[in-house]
């Protein structure tokens, strides 16, 4: 009797479960491991606009790279969904608040994004595989962002724990250029 490949939701579930089991203490000691990692990567050195996300549920703290990329020069956008699109918008924290549906906290900024090739989008995800492919939460923001604006560089950051051997991807599904874990760097190849 063969053993069934583990569906996307299957998968997605797993590991959130793992996610959700780290200590708020572990969660940031990892965190800042994974951020001075990725800032520390020419990918991050490069860019002039970091697009992060607003951490939820023990995702990676990007925010950690708020205040160092600030005075680097850097800009710093977060995501705003309206309906099924997905912009980016100045970060300016006296502006940040809750989005009713998904309740993370978005900029009402009126600074839209307008990317270029030295836009680094930091992309959030729940499970990841050693062929750079990424599972996500399901509403494929990202996916639907980065396929109308391909000139963005892209990164993914997560748990080493986060990174399994191997998902089910789909054509319209967007792979980071690196995913960046505790210990672990993958390219795309």
């Amino acid at each position: 009797m063969t053993e069934q490949t583990p569906t996307k939701k299957e998968l997605r579930r797993g590991i959130l479960a793992q996610r959700k089991a780290l200590s708020e203490e572990e969660a940031k000691a990892r965190s800042a491991v994974i951020c001075a990692r990725l800032s520390g990567s020419d990918l991050y050195r490069e860019a002039e606009d970091i697009c992060i996300y607003m951490p939820i549920n023990r995702e990676v703290d990007v925010t950690l790279l708020i205040g160092p990329a600030q005075e680097a020069g850097k800009r710093i956008w977060i995501p705003k969904v309206t309906g099924d699109e997905m912009i980016f918008n100045a970060y300016e924290e006296d502006l940040l608040a809750e989005s009713e549906g998904f309740h993370i906290l978005e900029s009402s900024s009126e600074t839209v994004l307008e990317p270029d090739g030295r836009t680094l989008v930091i992309m959030p995800g729940s499970v990841f595989d050693l062929n750079g492919n990424r599972i996500g939460y399901g509403g494929g923001y990202y996916d639907k962002y980065l396929e109308r604006h391909p000139e963005c560089r892209t990164a993914a950051v997560c748990y080493d724990f986060q990174i399994v051997e191997h998902i089910p991807a789909e054509a319209h599904d967007i792979r980071p250029e690196y995913i960046f874990g505790e210990t672990k760097t993958l390219q795309r190849t």
